[in-house]
C-alpha cells in the first residue's frame, strides 16, 4: 500500500475476519494521521443515549452518542458538517469537521443552529502509535476506502461497514456480503 493512501479523511474497514471485539465489523473515520500516530472514531457503533442524557451541563440535544474506540473513554469528542461555524475546528475531509470551541458549540445547539444530522458525538477514539497502523494495513487488518460526508451524516450506522466496503467495488462488493458469522451461510 502507498504510503498517501494513509491520510487524515480515511476510512478504516475492519477486516471481515477481524475477531478483536473492539473493532469487529467497524468503519473508522480516520481525523488525524501524522508522525507521531493516528486517531479516528468508529462510525458505526451507536450507543443507548444522547448527547444530552450524557453531559449534565449540555442544552437538550437528541443527537444520539458513539463510542469512539477504546481509548480515553472519559473522553467525548464530536465531528460536525458546520464546519467554520464552529471556531477552531479541524476540517478532515469535504463536508467533515472535528472538534471546535466547545461553549460556541453548546450556545449553537441551544439556538438550534447545529440540529442532531449536523454533528456526531463520540466517548473515547480510536489511536494508534507511530508506525503501529501502517503495520496493521500491511498484515491486512484493516482496508482504506474514501470518506463521504454522507456516510457519517446519513447512513444507518448499522449498514455502513457493509455500504462503504461495497462501494470500494470488485472483490469488495463481495466481501461486504459475508455474513458476519460464517456458520449462519
Amino acid at each position: 500500500m502507498e504510503d498517501n493512501v494513509l491520510m487524515q479523511g480515511t476510512v478504516l474497514l475492519a477486516e471481515p475476519f477481524m475477531m478483536d471485539p473492539n473493532f469487529k465489523r467497524t468503519a473508522v473515520l480516520l481525523t488525524e494521521h501524522a508522525k507521531g500516530g493516528s486517531v479516528g472514531f468508529i462510525m458505526n457503533r451507536p450507543m443507548e443515549m444522547s448527547i444530552d442524557e450524557l453531559l449534565e451541563d449540555f442544552p437538550e440535544c437528541p443527537s444520539r452518542v458513539f463510542w469512539g474506540g477504546p481509548v480515553q473513554t472519559n473522553t467525548v469528542h464530536y465531528v460536525h458538517n458546520v464546519g467554520p461555524l464552529l471556531d477552531g475546528c479541524v476540517k478532515v475531509s469535504d463536508g467533515v469537521f472535528w472538534g471546535g470551541d466547545y461553549k460556541k458549540l453548546k450556545f449553537l445547539i441551544a439556538s438550534r443552529l447545529i440540529l442532531p444530522d449536523n454533528i456526531r458525538f463520540f466517548i473515547g477514539y480510536s489511536g494508534w502509535g507511530d508506525g503501529q497502523l501502517e503495520e496493521e494495513i500491511r498484515v491486512g487488518s484493516w482496508i482504506a476506502a474514501g470518506m463521504d460526508a454522507n456516510y457519517l451524516f446519513r447512513s444507518a450506522p448499522e449498514d455502513l461497514w457493509q455500504q462503504i466496503m461495497s462501494d470500494k467495488g470488485d472483490t469488495y462488493g463481495v466481501l461486504a456480503q459475508l455474513p458476519e458469522h460464517l456458520s449462519w451461510n
